[in-house]
């Protein structure tokens, strides 16, 4: 399907240069002299690379259709994460770094949706939140402050991250799988 230059939006997947491109952030110029543009700052979906281009509105672009498929994580096998696809139950392994340091997210069971592009994988996503358990903290001092001085802890998983002084060893608190941060308390 193509577009306008100026109709890409942040998470709209194109074809550019021969290869796919996702992009990050969008900006519309309107310069005093000349023609107005969009810039666009892509991120390539195959080998990471970042790309700043300019877009004019008579521009198109292909923007690319991913195919999404959910998939159950099963289990770990050295270096690559196994999945089961949920319709037809064949297996897709993934290595680690595909995946990256969200990898330690990965419980279970747990349901993920893989993106790919010509039955290649480009992409994982992971649920927003999950719940683990913290392992060890530094212990709650009567009187502190509850303003906004975090602690680091330690997550079942091995992750470090940092959580509210009123937070304990034992506590489950729900984690952000995005940005790696404390969301709240778990009921």
């Amino acid at each position: 399907m193509k577009i306008n230059g100026n109709e890409i939006r942040p998470g709209n997947v194109i074809q550019h240069q021969d290869t796919i491109w996702v992009a990050v952030k969008t900006q519309h110029v309107k310069p005093g002299k000349g023609g107005a543009f969009a810039q666009i700052e892509l991120k390539n979906l195959i080998d990471g690379r970042k790309l700043n281009e300019r877009f004019r509105a008579t521009e198109t672009v292909e923007r690319v259709r991913l195919e999404q498929k959910d998939y159950q994580f099963l289990y770990e096998q050295g270096d690559a994460l196994v999945f089961m696809d949920m319709e037809s139950y064949e297996q897709l392994e993934l290595q680690k770094d595909f995946v990256g340091e969200r990898a330690a997210f990965l419980q279970d069971g747990m349901e993920v949706t893989v993106e790919s592009h010509e039955g290649r994988p480009i992409g994982i996503q992971l649920p927003d939140q999950v719940t683990l358990e913290i392992t060890e903290t530094e212990p709650h001092i009567k009187g502190q402050t509850v303003s906004s001085s975090y602690k680091p802890a330690m997550l079942e998983n091995g992750v470090r991250t940092n959580v509210p002084p009123f937070v304990g060893v034992g506590d489950k608190i729900i984690v952000d799988t995005n940005e790696i941060t404390y969301v709240k308390r778990a009921e």
